[in-house]
């Protein structure tokens, strides 16, 4: 039987309106609307979750295999998230949130995401029942500019002369890491550092942790033997066996230039026909290292230190004339030793002046292990090194990301010295606070508003879980002693060691006014970031299509 189509509907209106039209590329997946957006939540409650157990004195440590083989045994957020491969484009906006918090203050990276993924969970409920997100926005919006307000109220400052008071709130930071067990230790170490590369410049206070604080991991000893050494600690031995080793008080010129004969850039071919002009070219050779060397000699320097190479002539000449000599530094390791050292990098040996001179109090070699290290050091140096010493690299590497986070906290109040108690108490005290102020507001924006007070408990609550206390006894606890008295009970907060509520000002715990606000601040605005997106395109690299590669649930997303 021949089958009839029939023709005569096709021209009208309607069967066009429902003719399907095809835009995107057939390997291209997309979610939109409600689908997008509870994909988002998912994939950010994924992310916390991941870290959820790594905040608190009874913090769990997380073992990851990174891509060439080596381990990272570590309870930092930050460390934790920049390990993990996710492919969902949700997730990656959260492990930049940890990210970019470890950048601007240093710690908190893990109270961050966990409040994020919170604030997006208590979301969730209030999108199945079709609110808008702008709505639920606003509503967060308006609850952060109230909580910052009432942050502010709860925040004093500190005397920074006080070191009782600078190693309690570094002891704060360092009680929830692997550092703890040495903690007076790594709170003297961190401090000490902190103020050694402190410097006034036009008035403004400037601690540059990354570039003037090297911590220098050296396996093997005792914790005990970690020390900061006002100076520059370099891998390097001298270069010549008959150098000085030991030099009080040397005179030290630093250069970024090579002692050696110069080669050219590009292939350069030299004919020569006779024998005398091979022994020319030799000269010239000898000439040019007799000059550049005559230059740094004429102004009677003790250490000469260098970026680039130094050949075995321009050692020849240097250790007739008592100069000690290293080579091949790093960039990084030459402007430290500037600034210790009050010496100019200069480029070009005929350009030294007598100002380009630094000078240091002692320069000594000392071996360490197998090792040799030169010791710079000067009592007035404004860059420092910390020696870390330790049974393995493991152990190295984990307290070596605690004495970041500790100096980044010193930093802080350095540069702001308000506090606010931390075990939970600010979180409870904001969200007991806001839910007041909830009642307030008529309609459905109070809903998202009191949203967020339920939200901030989710780090007392987190700190209960994590020492193995029972939660739902403890936060009803806590809540009820900030509802009595708001004002009075505002420092009141969960011991997670013990597991119970205790008041932190006995309790000393203390947190940087900078970290709390930027943790409060960031993870809001992450949450409106995701709630906005309401639409996920995600297709296949060129790569993978030859290949017959996965789906939107694959790694590239375009």
């Amino acid at each position: 039987k021949r089958q009839v189509v029939s023709t005569q509907s096709t021209g009208s209106p309607l069967c066009r309106m429902y003719a399907p039209v095809v835009v995107l590329n057939t390997n291209i997946k997309r979610d939109s609307g409600r689908k997008a957006q509870l994909s988002n939540i998912a994939a950010s409650k994924a992310v916390a979750d991941v870290v959820r157990t790594c905040l608190g004195p009874k913090a769990m440590l997380k073992m990851l295999l990174d891509p060439m083989g080596g381990i990272v045994l570590t309870n930092d957020g930050n460390s934790i998230l920049r390990e993990i491969d996710v492919s969902h484009p949700a997730a990656k906006t959260m492990i930049e949130l940890s990210k970019t918090q470890d950048e601007e203050v240093g710690d908190g990276t893990t109270s961050v995401i966990i409040l994020a993924g919170e604030l997006l969970s208590v979301a969730e409920p209030w999108l199945n029942k079709n609110v808008h997100p702008t709505i639920l926005i606003d509503g967060f919006t308006r609850a952060m500019d109230d909580a910052l307000e009432h942050l502010n109220k709860l925040a004093f400052k500190v005397d920074l002369n006080n070191k009782e008071e600078l190693v309690n709130i570094v002891k704060s930071s360092l009680g929830t890491k692997f550092g703890a067990n040495w903690m007076e230790l790594m709170c003297d170490l961190a401090i000490s550092a902190v103020r050694t590369v402190q410097t006034d410049v036009d008035g403004k206070k400037e601690v540059d942790i990354k570039r003037y604080i090297r911590v220098e991991k050296i396996p093997g000893g005792e914790v005990e033997e970690s020390a900061v050494i006002p100076g520059v600690v370099l891998n390097k031995d001298v270069t010549h066996a008959s150098m000085k080793r030991r030099i009080e008080n040397p005179r030290v010129i630093l250069l970024d230039c090579n002692l050696e004969y110069k080669k050219g850039e590009s292939t350069m071919n030299l004919e020569i026909s006779k024998a005398e002009d091979f022994e020319q070219a030799l000269r010239l050779e000898e000439e040019y290292i007799r000059n550049v060397c005559n230059d740094i000699i004429k102004f009677k320097p003790d250490l000469v230190v260098t970026e680039k190479g130094l050949s075995d002539l321009a050692q020849h000449f240097f250790v007739k004339n008592g100069i000690t000599a290293l080579r091949r530094l790093k960039k990084s390791d030459n402007n430290r030793l500037a600034r210790a050292t009050g010496a100019t990098i200069v480029n070009r040996t005929d350009e030294i002046q007598e100002s380009d001179v630094g000078t240091c109090d002692l320069f000594e070699i000392k071996k360490i292990g197998d090792e040799y290290y030169s010791f710079i050091t000067s009592k007035n140096s404004k860059a420092c090194t910390i020696l870390l010493r330790g049974a393995s690299k493991d152990f190295l590497n984990e307290t070596e990301r605690n004495l970041m986070d500790a100096m980044c906290v010193a930093r802080n109040v350095f540069f702001d010295n308000r506090l606010v108690p931390g075990g939970g108490a600010v979180e409870m005290s904001l969200s007991n606070h806001l839910m007041e102020k909830s009642k307030q507001i008529e309609g459905v924006p109070q809903y998202p508003y009191k949203a967020v007070a339920i939200a901030l408990e989710v780090i007392p609550r987190t700190l209960a879980q994590n020492c193995g206390a029972n939660t739902v006894r403890l936060i009803t606890e806590l809540r009820a002693k900030h509802a009595t008295n708001p004002t009075e009970n505002a420092y009141w907060g969960i011991d997670g060691n013990k597991g119970v509520i205790t008041d932190m000002k006995k309790l000393g715990i203390w947190e940087p006014f900078a970290v709390k606000s930027q943790t409060i601040k960031t993870a809001v605005e992450a949450a409106c970031l995701l709630l906005r997106v309401d639409d996920i395109v995600s297709g296949l690299s060129k790569k993978k299509e030859s290949g017959g590669g996965q789906g939107a649930s694959g790694e590239d997303f375009e």
